[in-house]
């Protein structure tokens, strides 16, 4: 899971827990110029195939978490329960996209269209 913050402009995704181990990553941070959309998606998370990858942790059902190259795209996955996902489209980034899962995705969601109307 990740908890997402907003200040100065970027948007700061810190990953929780042992997910910074799996993920090889703690923090994620991208200006909010960036972000080209922004949706919560429970239906992306379900399945075994979310790509290869590189380097990352896949146990279907349990967890998705790294980067992932899927149909084109660099995709940083952290996930755990596909309910609680968000998926970010991305510009001008290392990622295409972000899956991942928050707390609150209705809440993160709003958040992120707030902060970013207008920044595209």
């Amino acid at each position: 899971m990740v908890e997402l913050s907003i200040a100065n402009g970027v948007v700061t995704l810190e990953v929780r827990g042992l997910d910074k181990l799996w993920s090889l990553r703690s923090r994620l941070e991208i200006p909010l110029g960036h972000i080209r959309g922004v949706r919560a998606d429970p239906v992306i998370g379900i399945g075994w195939w979310h790509g290869l990858k590189a380097p990352g942790t896949h146990l279907p059902g349990v967890i998705t978490a790294g980067t992932f190259y899927q149909d084109g795209k660099c995709v940083f996955w952290d996930v755990h329960d596909p309910a609680g996902v968000i998926v970010i489209e991305l510009a001008d980034e290392r990622y295409d996209q972000l899956v991942v899962e928050v707390a609150d995705p209705k809440a993160a969601v709003a958040l992120l269209l707030t902060h970013t109307a207008g920044t595209s």
